[in-house]
Formats: C-alpha cells, structure tokens, sequence
C-alpha cells in the first residue's frame, strides 16, 4: 500500500495573520494528567492557527503544568499526514471518498460478514484514545452495541485490567479504585510506576514532580521499588532494584509481616472485613526471609517498610503498569490493596480515597459493577471481564478457523499491530481480514490493513468534558473546555460518526434479520435521544443529578475549572450504604496462592507445572525485558511530531555494565534481541540505572512498516518491542498481557 495521496492532506495553514490573537482555555487530553491549558489563536486565510500553547496557572488541578505533549497539541492540528476526510483502499492506493460512501461501505461490509458467519464474526478493539474522547464515550456504545458481538477488545487488556478485576472482588464495582491522597499522605509507597514520566495513571495527578517535592517538604517519605531507576525513582527515599516479575512475592512478604508482627489495624474498615484469619494462613509462608532470594529485596529491609508504613499518620501504597502487566498482575493490585486495608489507610486523608466527580458513572448507574468469567475465548478458553475478552487472544481468534472465527475488525483510535504482544502476528492476521475499517485520522501500523478509514475532527477540533479520569484524580475538579479552533468544513466528530453508523447499521442489519421491521426500528434509532444529542446536552442532564448542584452555565463562564475541593472519605459508606462487605480472600486469588511453593529454605516462587511454556525460565544466559515510558512519547502514535522525537534516539536498549561486559559489548553497539516469538535490533546503551539480569526497552516504536502514512514516525522508526513480547504469557487471573520480565538473549547483531 503506498503513502497517503497528496490530495488528502489540508492545505497548509496560512501564516498570514488577519485577526488578533485570542485567548482559549482548554484541556489536554493525550493523557490522564487532562491538564488545563491557555491556547493563543490567531485567525488566518486559511483558518484558525494555534500560536502558542501554554500550562494554565489558575486551574486547580494541573496548576499551571505543562508537559512537552501538550505543546505539541499545535503540531497535530497542523500534520499534514492527518486525514481529514474517509478514505478507502482502491487496491494499493488510498482514494478520497465522501462520508455517505464511507458510510455505507462499512455498514455493507460488517453486515456482509455477519450475515455469511454470524455476529461473533466481527471484533471491536477500542484504543486507549477511546476514553481520552468524550464523544467515543457518550456515543461510541450506541454502534458497537448494534454489532452484538462477543469479541470485544481494548487496551484494557494490555494496562489496567488487574485494577479492574482487584476492586471488582474487593469493592464490588470495577471502577471504586482508590488513589493515593498525595498532597496529604505522610508515605507513598510506589511499585512499578513513573509519573514523572507518565504524568500519573490511575491516579490523575498533573504537576506530580512539585507534589512530590510537597511531601518531602512536609515530613513525607517516598519509596519506589523497581527494576529500573526511573525518573521517580531518582528523586524518592528510598529506591530498592527488585526483580521484575516477583512483586506479587513481594507484597505477600508484607502482608505476611504485618500480621506477624501485629501491625494490622483496619481502623474505620474493620466492621467491613471478612476472611481476616484465611488471609493470614494464606500468607504464612511469604515471610520476607523466605521471599528475599526471589525479590532482590532482603528481609530487614521488607521488614523495615512495613514498619514505617503501617506506622505512618497517612499511607498510600500503589503500584501500576509494572505490577499489572506481569504473571500475576491481579495478585498484585489486590494484595496493594489488602496492604492499604489491613493499615487503615483506605478511605483515610493521606491514606487512599475515592475521589467524588461532578458527572459520577457509578452512581449514575451507568457504568456496571463488572463481571469476570461469563464468557470464555473461543480457542484459549480466557475469561472475559466486563464483557470485553483480553486483547492476548485476539489473533489466534482471527487466525483459527470455525464457527466464531474473527473476519471482520472495527478499529477505533488504537494500532494494536504496536501495541498489543506478539504484535508481528497480530500483523499477518489482520492481513487476512475479509473486511476492516478504522476510526482513525492517522494511516497507521493497524489501520494501513483497513478498508475503509473513518477520521474524527482532532483533539482541539472539538469541545471536551472528562468522563473517565475525574474519577481517578487526586483532587475533585469540573472542568468543560470548547473547541480551541473550529474544524474544518464537512468534518465530523467522532460522536457524530458513531451515532450515523449506529443508525445505518441498525436499519440494515433490521431489514436483514427482521424481514419488514427494519424501517420502522431503524427510523426509532434516528429519533433516539442519544444518537441526535452531542455530547454537551448529554452532559447538561446528567449534572442534574451531580451532587454539587453545577449547571452547564458555570461550566461554560469558568473553562480553566471549577474547584470542588479534596478527597474525602466514601468508599466504606457507599459500602455500608449498599450492605455489602469486604471479602478479603477471593477464591481465585486463594487458589493462586495455594500453587505456590518454597522448593528451598530462602526462596518462594511458582510451581514449575503452573506455568504456561512459554512463562519457563529462558535459557542460563537469557535476561528479563523490561518496557520504558518517556514524557515526549504517548503510547505509539505521538512519534509525527517533529519536536517530540527531535534529539538523541530513544529507542535504545538499557543494559547493566556486568551484563554488557559479560557479552563483550560496547555502548552505542546494534545488538540483536530474540524472544520466543521474534527478534528486533536496536542500539545498546549501558547504564547503572538497571539491575543486573533485566533489559529494558520502550513501546510504542516500531514505525518502518511500509504503507503507513506518518512520515515524520517512519524517520524515527525504532523497534516495536511487542515483536519480542509474547501473547501466551498473561496474567494467570485476568488474561492481562504479562510485558514484564519477558526472557530474551541478547548478542551483538549478526549482519544477514
């Protein structure tokens, strides 16, 4: 497939100002952090062109942060490779249709493939962008509910599904996640996660650096363990190197010391607490002494911790991709959260809280508690959560024939060919789809296998109201930010976009199925009022039942937020609320424990007949992969902006000077690195800032795939680390993938 033809691309934005500047407030949302943002536009022939883009002091969350993302928020507007209109494929060419062709040919295509194999035959994978845009959102559901199918797929399932199904058992709902109340806490606990570099995850907290400084100011320790010294790492307490994979081990160790050295105090949790004598006989053989040759972390200084943390006024222990994207992702989130439970510090001030969003989907009701294992995959048998199925299974279910088959894909903002394990495969099996479409403004790694791709107007094209991560920030906000430019003429929104192809696909499919009704229920869908409301009246009614009493009125006169104060304690009333108690023991997580066992004296790990054959330990010589965030990269698709990958090379492989010396090799040196399921080349860098025996590598690269059409991205390729990344290794509970502690071999490059 060649590049994206020229006659795509906008013309380009004319420099010849006309009009003062005006200043926008507005939001970005290429992360979690959604810091607010002052925008100086300028009028010009052709359009409104973003001068400068700039951290907004005066809102109360982000308080005037601005990370090198958010300045490139111009250069998106402006790529000339992002599509402004549909395409579809006309062999190997692109070709510029109009979006009544678009949208029959994908309604067309996806009926045509259900009516010959059934509804199951078509898949959904939603990117992580999905939740970023307010309208994927609101309307998203109202077409991919029209498609009735069991595969569905997101990058839940390659990030934060362990939290999901963790506070499922505990909490009863799968988005009662507390996060660490930083501006109060007196110790945080931090394993496996970088907000320095990720601007917080599952915990929103813009300006994470100077928050951080805050704690130390006021008497507070940080402690990070990971097998990298990441950015946070560098400016905590304490940085303690643990081997990657072996978290789970670790945080059973201190569940294990707090009972043995009675330190377990519930505080306003222990009417709530159920299992308390089976939890502890369940971690009876995870004492620190026994666990230590296992984690890297020695037994005095496990013991030491729990000490200090169950002894904090405030503690918040909290861990994130590195202990979710591994073997034992969910044994991870829970046991952190039995950790925060068993101290007293959930629904604590400086402990971990539930934060209370203007627009609440739990108690709105809708969002649902979650369920796990209703449904299984059809060739693995993984279990579903949520009614999605683990993004792990997707090729082999588009690559085994029979009844159930994957043949067609609906793609919305992802590029699962760089994002998911075993990404080289997921490649070949998307090549063979009998039809494909993307929502997507960039021809990507994923999308250049569409048949037709449908563009959304871009992130400043658009109004935004946060419905996802408000619910995860570490100080209650409300913020309604408008479109910082106007789109340009016939574009659409991505929740115009789902709401037509809702309408179109539900008449078809009702004419197909239900011969003579598919006027009458396809003319009911148009009239529906979610499909013909945007997004902001949708917004207006639910703040009706806010509990702060808003209107769209103060939204709109205040774009830079309103300020609705901090955390306060809920979660335990909401529980008593509901009579609903706190198991402390779920039974999967009791028969995970159970398979364990100690083969000697100073060491605890799994049994060899509980690993998957590809979850054995790699040869004598193999180390442990690791990924790598950085601030200036987003996920795959942030890499066609020039000034985001301007600069040394970032896709380089970490390596210890003892691991590097003991292969011979130098810095700056291609070496090959091969897993089970592939091998890529990339430059060696050799740090201390590694532990011995583990490799790290960043995601999200990749780009030399011919037939994309991101220029920039393609003269910065790298290597996609997930061609090394396994699909068969998950987590045991979940299906998460496990990215952490892959076995690969590494060498100088053997030149072919």
């Amino acid at each position: 497939m060649s590049s994206v033809s020229s006659a795509l691309h906008a013309p380009p934005v004319g420099t010849d100002a006309t009009g003062p500047v005006r200043k926008v407030f507005g939001a970005c949302n290429l992360c979690e952090a959604i810091c607010g943002l002052t925008f100086d536009v300028q009028a010009t022939p052709a359009g409104d062109r973003i001068v400068a883009v700039r951290g907004n002091e005066r809102d109360p969350l982000s308080r005037g942060h601005i990370c090198p993302k958010a300045v490139a928020l111009k250069d998106l507007h402006e790529d000339p490779d992002r599509l402004r209109q549909p395409v579809k494929r006309v062999g190997e060419r692109w070709q510029p249709i109009g979006w009544d062709e678009a949208f029959d040919l994908v309604v067309e295509g996806l009926a045509r493939v259900r009516e010959a194999h059934g509804a199951d035959a078509v898949a959904i994978y939603q990117g992580n962008p999905s939740i970023h845009n307010w309208g994927n959102v609101t309307h998203g559901p109202l077409f991919f509910g029209q498609l009735k199918t069991r595969h569905r797929f997101s990058a839940t399932s390659v990030d934060q599904l362990p939290h999901h199904v963790a506070v499922h058992w505990l909490y009863h709902h799968q988005l009662r996640i507390p996060v660490p109340d930083i501006d109060r806490t007196r110790f945080l606990l931090m394993l496996g996660a970088n907000p320095l570099a990720s601007n917080g995850s599952l915990m929103t907290v813009p300006d994470v650096r100077h928050r951080l400084k805050a704690l130390h100011a006021r008497g507070g320790k940080l402690v990070v363990l990971d097998p990298r010294r990441t950015e946070t790492a560098a400016i905590a307490d304490e940085h303690h190197f643990i081997d990657p994979g072996t978290d789970a081990a670790w945080l059973l160790s201190v569940i294990h010391t707090l009972f043995d050295e009675a330190l377990v105090q519930p505080g306003a949790a222990s009417d709530l607490l159920d299992q308390l004598d089976a939890l502890k006989e369940a971690v009876l053989a995870f004492s620190p002494e026994a666990t230590a040759a296992l984690t890297g972390i020695d037994a005095a200084t496990t013991r030491r911790l729990t000490r200090e943390f169950a002894a904090a006024d405030g503690a918040a222990c909290y861990g994130r991709m590195g202990v979710s994207t591994q073997a034992h992702g969910v044994t991870c989130q829970w046991a952190i959260q039995v950790i925060n439970l068993l101290t007293g510090n959930v629904d604590r001030e400086g402990g971990v809280l539930l934060p209370n969003p203007a627009v609440d989907l739990v108690k709105l009701g809708l969002v649902g508690p979650g369920h796990h294992g209703a449904w299984h995959s059809r060739v693995r048998r993984a279990p579903e959560f949520g009614g999605e199925l683990p993004v792990s299974v997707m090729a082999e279910e588009m690559l085994t024939p029979g009844r159930g088959q994957i043949r067609a894909l609906v793609t919305s903002c992802g590029n699962p060919a760089l994002s998911t394990p075993n990404g080289g495969q997921l490649d070949r099996a998307l090549a063979g789809l009998d039809f494909m479409v993307s929502v997507d403004f960039y021809v990507n790694e994923t999308s250049r296998h569409a048949d037709v791709i449908l563009p959304p107007t871009c992130f400043v094209e658009h109004d935004h109201y946060d419905l996802i991560f408000l619910h995860l920030a570490v100080h209650n906000v409300a913020r309604y930010t408008p479109a910082i430019v106007a789109p340009p003429p016939g574009a659409l929104h991505d929740w115009q976009i789902y709401a037509e192809l809702a309408k179109r696909y539900a008449r078809r499919i009702w004419a197909q199925e239900r011969s003579g009704a598919g006027k009458r229920i396809g003319g009911l869908l148009a009239r529906s009022v979610m499909s013909r409301l945007p997004p902001a009246r949708l917004l207006r009614i639910a703040l009706l039942k806010s509990s702060y009493g808003l209107t769209m009125k103060q939204l709109r006169a205040q774009p830079e937020g309103i300020d609705l104060g901090p955390l306060r304690p809920s979660l335990l009333q909401a529980l008593r609320h509901k009579r609903q108690r706190i198991a402390l023991l779920p039974d999967l997580v009791r028969r995970e424990l159970a398979q364990w066992s100690i083969p000697s004296a100073d060491a605890l790990q799994p049994p060899e007949d509980a690993r998957a054959p590809s979850q054995a330990p790699g040869p004598h010589d193999a180390l442990k992969l690791i990924g790598r965030r950085d601030v200036r990269s987003n996920n795959s698709w942030m890499h066609n902006s020039e000034r985001l990958v301007s600069g040394k090379p970032r896709c380089v492989l970490w390596m210890h000077p003892l691991d590097a010396g003991a292969r011979g090799l130098a810095e700056g040196q291609p070496v090959d690195i091969t897993s089970r399921v592939g091998r890529v080349t990339a430059p060696l860098h050799i740090t201390p800032d590694i532990r011995p025996g583990v490799v790290s590598l960043p995601h999200g690269w990749g780009h030399d795939r011919p037939g994309t059409g991101q220029r920039v991205a393609r003269e910065h390729a790298g290597v996609n680390i997930n061609d090394l990344t396994d699909d068969q290794r998950t987590d045991r509970l979940s299906g998460n993938a496990a990215f952490s502690a892959v076995p690969v071999q590494v060498m100088a490059q053997v030149c072919s």
